[in-house]
Protein backbone atom coordinates (compact mmCIF):
# COMPACT_ATOMS: atom_id res chain seq x y z
CA UNK A 1 0.00 0.00 0.00
CA UNK A 2 1.28 3.70 -0.94
CA UNK A 3 1.08 5.72 2.03
CA UNK A 4 1.78 9.63 2.34
CA UNK A 5 2.03 11.43 5.63
CA UNK A 6 -0.58 14.17 4.07
CA UNK A 7 -3.72 14.68 5.59
CA UNK A 8 -4.82 16.91 2.60
CA UNK A 9 -7.43 14.86 0.42
CA UNK A 10 -6.08 16.72 -2.81
CA UNK A 11 -2.76 14.93 -2.74
CA UNK A 12 -3.76 11.99 -0.28
CA UNK A 13 -3.06 8.23 -0.73
CA UNK A 14 -4.35 5.69 1.64
CA UNK A 15 -2.30 5.49 4.57
CA UNK A 16 -3.27 3.42 8.03
CA UNK A 17 -4.89 5.65 10.89
CA UNK A 18 -1.52 5.21 13.22
CA UNK A 19 1.40 3.75 11.17
CA UNK A 20 2.97 3.04 14.34
CA UNK A 21 0.08 0.47 15.19
CA UNK A 22 0.10 -2.09 13.94
CA UNK A 23 -0.03 -6.37 15.04
CA UNK A 24 2.73 -8.94 14.11
CA UNK A 25 2.00 -10.35 10.65
CA UNK A 26 -0.49 -13.91 11.13
CA UNK A 27 -1.03 -12.42 15.15
CA UNK A 28 -4.58 -10.70 16.55
CA UNK A 29 -6.25 -6.89 15.97
CA UNK A 30 -3.81 -4.82 17.40
CA UNK A 31 -5.32 -1.94 20.36
CA UNK A 32 -6.65 0.72 17.43
CA UNK A 33 -10.67 0.03 18.07
CA UNK A 34 -10.60 -4.08 17.85
CA UNK A 35 -14.26 -5.08 17.47
CA UNK A 36 -15.29 -4.95 21.02
CA UNK A 37 -16.54 -8.05 23.29
CA UNK A 38 -19.74 -6.49 24.31
CA UNK A 39 -21.20 -5.98 21.20
CA UNK A 40 -19.34 -9.53 20.33
CA UNK A 41 -21.00 -10.86 23.07
CA UNK A 42 -24.89 -9.99 22.04
CA UNK A 43 -25.06 -12.40 19.18
CA UNK A 44 -26.62 -15.82 20.59
CA UNK A 45 -26.00 -17.25 17.45
CA UNK A 46 -29.93 -17.72 16.28
CA UNK A 47 -28.67 -17.87 12.48
CA UNK A 48 -31.97 -15.67 11.37
CA UNK A 49 -28.99 -13.00 9.93
CA UNK A 50 -28.55 -16.35 7.48
CA UNK A 51 -31.62 -16.26 4.97
CA UNK A 52 -31.20 -12.49 4.79
CA UNK A 53 -27.13 -12.55 4.39
CA UNK A 54 -26.27 -12.19 0.44
CA UNK A 55 -22.54 -13.29 0.53
CA UNK A 56 -24.12 -16.49 2.57
CA UNK A 57 -26.63 -16.75 -0.07
CA UNK A 58 -24.50 -16.98 -2.66
CA UNK A 59 -21.11 -18.44 -1.29
CA UNK A 60 -23.24 -21.01 1.18
CA UNK A 61 -20.33 -20.81 3.91
CA UNK A 62 -20.82 -20.18 7.45
CA UNK A 63 -17.63 -17.76 7.78
CA UNK A 64 -19.35 -16.39 4.91
CA UNK A 65 -22.00 -14.62 7.08
CA UNK A 66 -22.83 -12.02 10.00
CA UNK A 67 -22.44 -15.31 12.29
CA UNK A 68 -19.47 -16.53 11.05
CA UNK A 69 -17.99 -13.06 10.82
CA UNK A 70 -18.39 -12.56 14.90
CA UNK A 71 -16.87 -16.34 15.25
CA UNK A 72 -14.09 -14.96 14.35
CA UNK A 73 -13.60 -11.81 15.67
CA UNK A 74 -14.19 -13.54 18.69
CA UNK A 75 -11.38 -16.03 18.25
CA UNK A 76 -9.09 -13.63 16.76
CA UNK A 77 -9.84 -11.34 20.17
CA UNK A 78 -9.39 -14.53 22.52
CA UNK A 79 -5.80 -15.25 20.13
CA UNK A 80 -7.38 -18.04 18.87
CA UNK A 81 -7.46 -17.36 15.54
CA UNK A 82 -4.69 -15.18 13.57
CA UNK A 83 -5.27 -12.46 11.19
CA UNK A 84 -4.12 -13.61 8.27
CA UNK A 85 -5.19 -14.15 4.79
CA UNK A 86 -7.53 -17.30 5.76
CA UNK A 87 -9.80 -15.00 8.08
CA UNK A 88 -9.33 -11.79 6.18
CA UNK A 89 -10.69 -13.52 2.80
CA UNK A 90 -14.20 -13.64 4.87
CA UNK A 91 -14.41 -10.14 5.88
CA UNK A 92 -13.82 -8.78 2.83
CA UNK A 93 -16.68 -11.12 1.42
CA UNK A 94 -18.99 -9.36 3.72
CA UNK A 95 -21.35 -6.40 1.49
CA UNK A 96 -22.04 -4.20 4.48
CA UNK A 97 -25.44 -4.43 3.05
CA UNK A 98 -26.41 -4.23 6.90
CA UNK A 99 -29.17 -6.29 6.19
CA UNK A 100 -28.62 -8.81 9.25
CA UNK A 101 -28.90 -5.45 11.37
CA UNK A 102 -32.48 -5.07 10.07
CA UNK A 103 -32.86 -8.71 11.11
CA UNK A 104 -31.25 -9.44 14.13
CA UNK A 105 -33.54 -10.32 16.96
CA UNK A 106 -30.95 -9.68 19.60
CA UNK A 107 -30.08 -6.24 17.81
CA UNK A 108 -26.14 -6.94 17.82
CA UNK A 109 -24.56 -4.13 16.26
CA UNK A 110 -22.81 -5.79 13.58
CA UNK A 111 -22.48 -2.77 11.44
CA UNK A 112 -19.72 -1.32 14.72
CA UNK A 113 -18.71 -4.80 15.05
CA UNK A 114 -17.21 -5.01 10.65
CA UNK A 115 -16.26 -1.15 10.79
CA UNK A 116 -14.15 -1.91 13.31
CA UNK A 117 -12.61 -5.20 11.63
CA UNK A 118 -11.84 -3.66 8.21
CA UNK A 119 -9.44 -0.83 9.91
CA UNK A 120 -7.49 -3.63 11.53
CA UNK A 121 -7.40 -5.81 8.37
CA UNK A 122 -5.93 -2.90 6.30
CA UNK A 123 -3.48 -2.14 9.35
CA UNK A 124 -2.41 -5.90 9.97
CA UNK A 125 -3.19 -7.94 6.74
CA UNK A 126 -0.17 -7.04 3.37
CA UNK A 127 -2.39 -8.15 0.26
CA UNK A 128 -0.45 -8.96 -2.63
CA UNK A 129 1.00 -6.55 -5.17
CA UNK A 130 -1.99 -6.78 -7.64
CA UNK A 131 -4.21 -6.14 -4.39
CA UNK A 132 -2.57 -3.60 -3.58
CA UNK A 133 -2.08 -2.14 -6.76
CA UNK A 134 -6.22 -2.49 -8.29
CA UNK A 135 -7.22 -0.70 -4.33
CA UNK A 136 -4.76 1.88 -5.27
CA UNK A 137 -6.10 2.90 -7.82
CA UNK A 138 -9.53 2.69 -6.61
CA UNK A 139 -8.88 5.10 -3.85
CA UNK A 140 -6.98 7.18 -5.34
CA UNK A 141 -8.98 7.78 -8.36
CA UNK A 142 -12.91 7.34 -7.54
CA UNK A 143 -13.33 9.66 -4.35
CA UNK A 144 -11.44 12.90 -6.35
CA UNK A 145 -13.76 14.18 -9.29
CA UNK A 146 -11.43 16.21 -10.45
CA UNK A 147 -8.82 13.39 -11.25
CA UNK A 148 -11.69 10.74 -12.68
CA UNK A 149 -12.72 13.74 -14.85
CA UNK A 150 -10.33 13.19 -17.55
CA UNK A 151 -10.02 9.87 -17.72
CA UNK A 152 -13.93 10.33 -18.96
CA UNK A 153 -12.42 11.62 -21.92
CA UNK A 154 -10.59 8.88 -22.71
CA UNK A 155 -13.49 6.28 -21.75
CA UNK A 156 -15.76 8.60 -24.02
CA UNK A 157 -13.13 8.00 -26.88
CA UNK A 158 -13.01 4.55 -25.99
CA UNK A 159 -16.76 3.80 -26.11
CA UNK A 160 -17.22 6.27 -29.59
CA UNK A 161 -14.32 4.47 -31.36
CA UNK A 162 -16.14 0.82 -31.22
CA UNK A 163 -13.39 -0.70 -29.11
CA UNK A 164 -15.44 -1.16 -25.69
CA UNK A 165 -18.05 -2.90 -28.41
CA UNK A 166 -15.01 -4.96 -29.36
CA UNK A 167 -13.86 -5.60 -25.84
CA UNK A 168 -17.11 -6.87 -24.65
CA UNK A 169 -17.51 -9.03 -27.67
CA UNK A 170 -14.71 -10.88 -27.09
CA UNK A 171 -14.74 -10.69 -23.70
CA UNK A 172 -11.13 -11.26 -22.78
CA UNK A 173 -10.73 -8.57 -20.46
CA UNK A 174 -13.46 -10.62 -18.57
CA UNK A 175 -11.52 -14.03 -18.76
CA UNK A 176 -8.08 -12.89 -17.93
CA UNK A 177 -8.52 -9.91 -15.83
CA UNK A 178 -11.95 -10.20 -14.30
CA UNK A 179 -11.90 -7.56 -11.71
CA UNK A 180 -10.64 -4.74 -14.57
CA UNK A 181 -13.71 -6.57 -16.74
CA UNK A 182 -15.97 -5.75 -13.51
CA UNK A 183 -14.82 -2.24 -13.48
CA UNK A 184 -14.80 -1.03 -17.45
CA UNK A 185 -18.56 -3.39 -17.38
CA UNK A 186 -20.65 -1.11 -15.25
CA UNK A 187 -19.49 2.21 -17.30
CA UNK A 188 -22.38 4.01 -18.40
CA UNK A 189 -22.61 5.67 -21.64
CA UNK A 190 -20.91 8.63 -21.30
CA UNK A 191 -21.93 12.07 -22.62
CA UNK A 192 -19.37 15.16 -23.90
CA UNK A 193 -22.10 17.21 -21.31
CA UNK A 194 -20.52 14.57 -18.48
CA UNK A 195 -17.29 15.55 -18.73
CA UNK A 196 -17.76 19.08 -19.66
CA UNK A 197 -21.13 20.28 -18.75
CA UNK A 198 -21.31 23.22 -16.94
CA UNK A 199 -21.54 23.14 -13.44
CA UNK A 200 -24.60 24.24 -10.95
CA UNK A 201 -24.54 27.52 -9.45
CA UNK A 202 -23.26 28.01 -6.26
CA UNK A 203 -26.87 29.40 -4.92
CA UNK A 204 -29.87 28.29 -6.91
CA UNK A 205 -32.80 30.84 -5.25
CA UNK A 206 -36.27 29.29 -4.28
CA UNK A 207 -39.47 29.15 -6.94
CA UNK A 208 -41.78 31.45 -4.69
CA UNK A 209 -41.73 31.85 -1.08
CA UNK A 210 -38.40 30.16 0.10
CA UNK A 211 -39.63 27.96 2.51
CA UNK A 212 -35.82 26.78 3.77
CA UNK A 213 -32.23 27.60 2.83
CA UNK A 214 -30.33 24.02 2.62
CA UNK A 215 -27.01 22.66 0.88
CA UNK A 216 -26.47 20.00 -1.17
CA UNK A 217 -23.74 17.82 -1.55
CA UNK A 218 -23.48 16.81 -5.10
CA UNK A 219 -21.28 13.38 -4.68
CA UNK A 220 -18.06 12.19 -6.69
CA UNK A 221 -19.44 9.56 -8.65
CA UNK A 222 -22.73 11.11 -8.86
CA UNK A 223 -21.83 14.39 -10.05
CA UNK A 224 -19.73 12.87 -13.32
CA UNK A 225 -22.18 9.82 -14.01
CA UNK A 226 -25.29 10.69 -12.72
CA UNK A 227 -25.03 14.88 -13.21
CA UNK A 228 -28.44 14.65 -14.20
CA UNK A 229 -29.77 13.28 -11.00
CA UNK A 230 -28.29 16.31 -9.60
CA UNK A 231 -30.06 18.17 -11.99
CA UNK A 232 -33.05 17.06 -11.10
CA UNK A 233 -32.52 17.46 -7.25
CA UNK A 234 -31.56 20.95 -7.67
CA UNK A 235 -34.92 21.21 -9.61
CA UNK A 236 -36.85 19.49 -7.20
CA UNK A 237 -36.31 21.33 -4.00
CA UNK A 238 -36.47 24.75 -5.48
CA UNK A 239 -39.77 24.01 -6.80
CA UNK A 240 -40.72 22.96 -3.22
CA UNK A 241 -39.55 26.12 -2.29
CA UNK A 242 -35.65 25.77 -1.25
CA UNK A 243 -33.13 28.47 -1.80
CA UNK A 244 -30.08 25.25 -2.91
CA UNK A 245 -26.62 26.31 -2.03
CA UNK A 246 -23.53 24.15 -3.02
CA UNK A 247 -20.37 25.43 -2.30
CA UNK A 248 -17.68 24.00 -4.89
CA UNK A 249 -15.31 23.16 -2.48
CA UNK A 250 -16.76 20.06 -1.41
CA UNK A 251 -15.38 16.63 -2.14
CA UNK A 252 -16.27 13.16 -1.79
CA UNK A 253 -18.60 12.18 1.17
CA UNK A 254 -15.94 9.59 2.47
CA UNK A 255 -18.22 6.48 1.59
CA UNK A 256 -15.73 4.40 -0.55
CA UNK A 257 -12.79 4.61 1.86
CA UNK A 258 -14.64 4.84 5.06
CA UNK A 259 -16.25 1.25 3.99
CA UNK A 260 -13.40 -0.16 3.27
CA UNK A 261 -11.20 0.35 5.86
CA UNK A 262 -9.14 3.46 4.92
CA UNK A 263 -9.68 5.45 8.14
CA UNK A 264 -7.01 8.56 7.22
CA UNK A 265 -8.24 8.87 4.04
CA UNK A 266 -12.27 9.11 5.15
CA UNK A 267 -11.12 10.91 8.13
CA UNK A 268 -9.63 13.31 5.50
CA UNK A 269 -12.16 13.55 3.55
CA UNK A 270 -14.42 14.35 6.08
CA UNK A 271 -12.73 17.15 7.52
CA UNK A 272 -12.83 18.71 4.03
CA UNK A 273 -16.92 18.00 3.63
CA UNK A 274 -17.43 19.31 6.71
CA UNK A 275 -15.40 22.92 6.23
CA UNK A 276 -17.10 23.06 2.90
CA UNK A 277 -20.37 23.60 4.73
CA UNK A 278 -19.30 25.00 7.70
CA UNK A 279 -21.06 28.96 8.22
CA UNK A 280 -23.60 28.82 5.34
CA UNK A 281 -26.57 29.42 7.91
CA UNK A 282 -28.21 26.37 6.37
CA UNK A 283 -31.55 24.30 7.67
CA UNK A 284 -30.15 21.22 6.17
CA UNK A 285 -27.81 19.60 4.00
CA UNK A 286 -29.37 17.59 1.57
CA UNK A 287 -28.40 14.26 -0.71
CA UNK A 288 -29.62 12.41 -2.75
CA UNK A 289 -27.52 9.27 -3.07
CA UNK A 290 -28.05 6.27 -0.56
CA UNK A 291 -24.58 5.10 0.30
CA UNK A 292 -23.30 8.80 0.61
CA UNK A 293 -26.06 9.63 2.82
CA UNK A 294 -25.63 7.24 5.61
CA UNK A 295 -21.73 8.20 5.52
CA UNK A 296 -22.31 11.98 5.98
CA UNK A 297 -24.39 10.65 9.02
CA UNK A 298 -21.60 8.76 10.38
CA UNK A 299 -19.38 12.00 10.66
CA UNK A 300 -19.15 11.91 14.29
CA UNK A 301 -17.64 8.23 14.39
CA UNK A 302 -15.48 8.96 11.54
CA UNK A 303 -13.77 12.00 13.45
CA UNK A 304 -13.91 10.54 16.68
CA UNK A 305 -10.01 10.72 17.19
CA UNK A 306 -10.15 14.55 16.24
CA UNK A 307 -10.21 16.62 18.78
CA UNK A 308 -11.17 19.21 17.01
CA UNK A 309 -13.49 17.93 14.38
CA UNK A 310 -14.92 15.56 16.38
CA UNK A 311 -18.01 18.16 17.60
CA UNK A 312 -18.16 20.07 14.20
CA UNK A 313 -18.52 16.33 12.42
CA UNK A 314 -21.53 15.38 14.68
CA UNK A 315 -22.91 18.87 14.00
CA UNK A 316 -22.93 18.25 10.23
CA UNK A 317 -24.17 14.72 10.18
CA UNK A 318 -26.86 16.04 12.49
CA UNK A 319 -28.71 18.45 9.82
CA UNK A 320 -27.63 16.38 7.47
CA UNK A 321 -30.96 14.81 5.35
CA UNK A 322 -31.13 12.14 2.47
CA UNK A 323 -33.51 13.85 -0.14
CA UNK A 324 -36.35 11.89 0.07
CA UNK A 325 -36.42 12.14 3.77
CA UNK A 326 -36.56 15.83 3.69
CA UNK A 327 -39.23 15.90 0.85
CA UNK A 328 -41.43 13.81 2.85
CA UNK A 329 -41.11 15.76 6.11
CA UNK A 330 -41.35 19.06 4.64
CA UNK A 331 -44.58 17.97 2.00
CA UNK A 332 -44.41 18.69 -1.55
CA UNK A 333 -45.83 22.02 -2.80
CA UNK A 334 -45.12 22.42 -6.27
CA UNK A 335 -47.79 20.53 -8.64
CA UNK A 336 -47.71 17.17 -9.95
CA UNK A 337 -48.49 15.92 -13.59
CA UNK A 338 -48.83 12.33 -14.73
CA UNK A 339 -45.91 10.87 -16.62
CA UNK A 340 -48.01 9.13 -19.24
CA UNK A 341 -51.82 8.60 -20.25
CA UNK A 342 -52.97 6.08 -17.73
CA UNK A 343 -51.06 3.88 -15.15
CA UNK A 344 -47.39 3.74 -15.20
CA UNK A 345 -46.04 0.84 -13.22
CA UNK A 346 -42.80 1.74 -11.59
CA UNK A 347 -40.72 -0.68 -8.95
CA UNK A 348 -38.56 1.01 -6.45
CA UNK A 349 -35.62 -0.49 -5.69
CA UNK A 350 -34.26 -0.45 -2.00
CA UNK A 351 -30.91 0.91 -1.59
CA UNK A 352 -29.42 -1.05 1.32
CA UNK A 353 -28.22 2.18 3.23
CA UNK A 354 -31.23 3.59 2.88
CA UNK A 355 -33.54 0.83 3.81
CA UNK A 356 -31.26 -0.48 6.66
CA UNK A 357 -28.27 2.37 7.02
CA UNK A 358 -30.82 5.28 7.57
CA UNK A 359 -34.32 3.21 7.94
CA UNK A 360 -35.55 4.95 4.99
CA UNK A 361 -37.90 2.51 2.62
CA UNK A 362 -41.90 4.32 3.13
CA UNK A 363 -40.72 7.99 2.51
CA UNK A 364 -39.68 7.28 -1.27
CA UNK A 365 -42.71 5.21 -1.95
CA UNK A 366 -44.70 7.91 -0.22
CA UNK A 367 -43.45 10.34 -2.60
CA UNK A 368 -43.52 8.49 -5.85
CA UNK A 369 -47.23 7.64 -5.44
CA UNK A 370 -48.55 11.22 -5.34
CA UNK A 371 -47.44 11.44 -9.04
CA UNK A 372 -50.57 11.13 -10.84
CA UNK A 373 -50.58 7.47 -12.71
CA UNK A 374 -48.12 5.73 -11.24
CA UNK A 375 -48.86 2.73 -9.02
CA UNK A 376 -45.96 0.76 -7.12
CA UNK A 377 -44.89 -2.64 -7.79
CA UNK A 378 -42.99 -4.98 -4.92
CA UNK A 379 -40.17 -7.13 -5.79
CA UNK A 380 -39.29 -10.29 -4.62
CA UNK A 381 -36.32 -10.19 -1.81
CA UNK A 382 -37.21 -6.77 -1.74
CA UNK A 383 -34.52 -6.50 0.80
CA UNK A 384 -31.83 -8.07 -0.64
CA UNK A 385 -28.70 -6.28 -1.67
CA UNK A 386 -28.23 -5.85 -5.73
CA UNK A 387 -24.24 -6.31 -5.55
CA UNK A 388 -22.99 -2.78 -6.04
CA UNK A 389 -22.36 -2.18 -2.50
CA UNK A 390 -19.77 0.63 -2.86
CA UNK A 391 -16.73 -0.70 -4.96
CA UNK A 392 -17.62 -4.77 -3.83
CA UNK A 393 -18.94 -5.39 -7.30
CA UNK A 394 -15.13 -4.21 -8.34
CA UNK A 395 -13.39 -6.19 -6.07
CA UNK A 396 -15.69 -9.71 -5.53
CA UNK A 397 -17.25 -10.11 -9.20
CA UNK A 398 -18.47 -12.99 -9.34
CA UNK A 399 -20.42 -13.24 -5.93
CA UNK A 400 -21.62 -9.93 -7.18
CA UNK A 401 -22.83 -10.71 -10.73
CA UNK A 402 -24.88 -12.91 -9.24
CA UNK A 403 -26.37 -11.00 -7.05
CA UNK A 404 -27.05 -8.32 -9.83
CA UNK A 405 -28.95 -11.40 -11.73
CA UNK A 406 -31.16 -11.76 -8.95
CA UNK A 407 -31.65 -8.18 -8.40
CA UNK A 408 -32.49 -7.26 -12.14
CA UNK A 409 -34.79 -10.42 -12.07
CA UNK A 410 -37.05 -9.68 -9.72
CA UNK A 411 -37.45 -6.03 -10.71
CA UNK A 412 -38.22 -7.15 -13.99
CA UNK A 413 -40.69 -9.73 -12.69
CA UNK A 414 -43.04 -7.12 -11.37
CA UNK A 415 -44.17 -6.32 -14.56
CA UNK A 416 -42.86 -2.75 -14.13
CA UNK A 417 -42.26 -0.31 -16.99
CA UNK A 418 -39.42 1.68 -14.92
CA UNK A 419 -37.37 1.03 -11.90
CA UNK A 420 -36.85 3.74 -9.18
CA UNK A 421 -33.38 3.26 -7.52
CA UNK A 422 -32.14 5.69 -4.94
CA UNK A 423 -28.50 5.41 -5.57
CA UNK A 424 -25.99 5.80 -8.46
CA UNK A 425 -23.56 2.73 -7.51
CA UNK A 426 -27.30 0.46 -7.77
CA UNK A 427 -28.28 2.14 -10.66
CA UNK A 428 -24.96 1.03 -12.41
CA UNK A 429 -24.90 -2.42 -11.19
CA UNK A 430 -28.48 -2.93 -12.58
CA UNK A 431 -28.02 -0.63 -15.29
CA UNK A 432 -25.32 -3.65 -16.02
CA UNK A 433 -27.72 -7.00 -15.53
CA UNK A 434 -29.99 -5.47 -17.79
CA UNK A 435 -27.90 -5.22 -21.15
CA UNK A 436 -28.56 -6.98 -23.77
CA UNK A 437 -31.89 -8.25 -22.01
CA UNK A 438 -35.28 -7.90 -24.11
CA UNK A 439 -37.53 -7.24 -21.35
CA UNK A 440 -34.99 -4.11 -19.86
CA UNK A 441 -36.94 -1.11 -18.61
CA UNK A 442 -35.33 2.66 -18.00
CA UNK A 443 -33.82 3.05 -14.35
CA UNK A 444 -34.34 6.16 -12.90
CA UNK A 445 -33.54 8.19 -9.64
CA UNK A 446 -36.90 8.80 -7.79
CA UNK A 447 -35.99 12.45 -7.87
CA UNK A 448 -35.74 11.99 -11.86
CA UNK A 449 -39.54 11.17 -11.65
CA UNK A 450 -40.85 14.01 -9.88
CA UNK A 451 -38.37 16.28 -11.52
CA UNK A 452 -40.40 15.28 -14.66
CA UNK A 453 -43.55 15.78 -13.31
CA UNK A 454 -43.10 18.70 -11.82
CA UNK A 455 -42.27 20.19 -15.24
CA UNK A 456 -44.87 17.90 -17.04
CA UNK A 457 -42.04 16.23 -18.78
CA UNK A 458 -43.56 12.46 -20.07
CA UNK A 459 -41.93 9.32 -18.80
CA UNK A 460 -40.42 9.04 -22.88
CA UNK A 461 -39.83 12.61 -23.63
Amino acid sequence: MVTSNSTDPKTFLPAPLDAGITAPPGHGFDPQDPPRPDLINTCIHCGFCLSTCPSYRVIGKEMDSPRGRIYLMDAINKGEAPLNQATTQHFDSCLGCLACVSTCPSGVQYDKLIAATRPQVERNQPRNPWERFLRGVIFNLFPYPARLRPLLLVLWLYQGSGLQALVRKTGLLNRFFPRWGAMESILPSLTWEMIFGAPLPDVIPAQGEKRYRVGMVLGCVQQLFFSPVNGATARVLTANGCEVVIPKTQGCCAALPAHQGQEEQAAALARQMVDSFADLDLDYIIINAAGCGHTLKEYGHILRHDPVYHAKGEAFSAQVRDVHEFLAAVGLTAPLSPLTEGELAVVYQDACHLLHGQRISVQPRQLLRQIPGVTLREPLDAALCCGSAGVYNLLQPEVADELGRQKVANLLNTGAVAIASPNPGCGLQIRKHLRGREDAVPVLHPVELLDRAIRGVGLGE
